[in-house]
């Protein structure tokens, strides 16, 4: 008898990613409090900067961007919204928001923790930026899942490699 298992992975499309920015940098141009107020949105490889006039705007666009990663179907922890806004050239704001992909080292020990401690006859081990947990039943591997989803690690998991 094989073991069964699959691999916790914390991914975006990013693609989806652009497609939610372009939606809202198109909302924003219809936008009457935004008309004559600058504000740039640029996507890089790490992370996602906001330029905007004031708080408020600043507020605004990213409500914006929220709703419309939401509308795709992308998990709004994808955006590490910790970070403060800083004051910017020419009395405006910006914010640098880090993409948030792959497990770090710290929320991979606690998520391996967190399953061998609930759930017996479960093997979960490390694997680089992924977790492989491997069981003898498909029903348990089943429950990890459901026990992952109920519990918030702060991350957007997602579940690969299901065998």
């Amino acid at each position: 008898m094989s073991d069964s298992s699959f691999d916790i992975v914390s991914q975006f499309d990013r693609q989806e990613l652009v497609n939610a920015l372009d939606q809202t940098k198109r909302e924003l141009g219809f936008r009457y409090d935004f008309k004559d107020s600058p504000y740039e949105i640029t996507l890089e490889k790490e992370e996602l900067i906001i330029n905007a006039q004031d708080d408020y705007k600043m507020k605004a666009i990213l409500d914006i961007i929220v709703a419309k990663l939401i509308a795709r179907k992308l998990d709004t922890r994808v955006l590490d919204l910790t970070a403060g806004v800083e004051k910017a050239a020419g009395n405006t704001v910006r914010k640098k928001i880090k993409l948030v992909v792959g497990l770090n080292q710290e929320k991979a020990k606690e998520i391996s923790k967190y399953i061998n401690s609930s759930f017996k006859k479960v093997k979960a081990s490390i694997q680089g930026e992924e977790i492989r947990v491997s069981s003898v039943s498909k029903d348990t591997l089943q429950e990890v899942m459901a026990g992952l989803k109920a519990k918030d690690f702060g991350l957007a998991l997602q579940f690969t490699n299901y065998r």
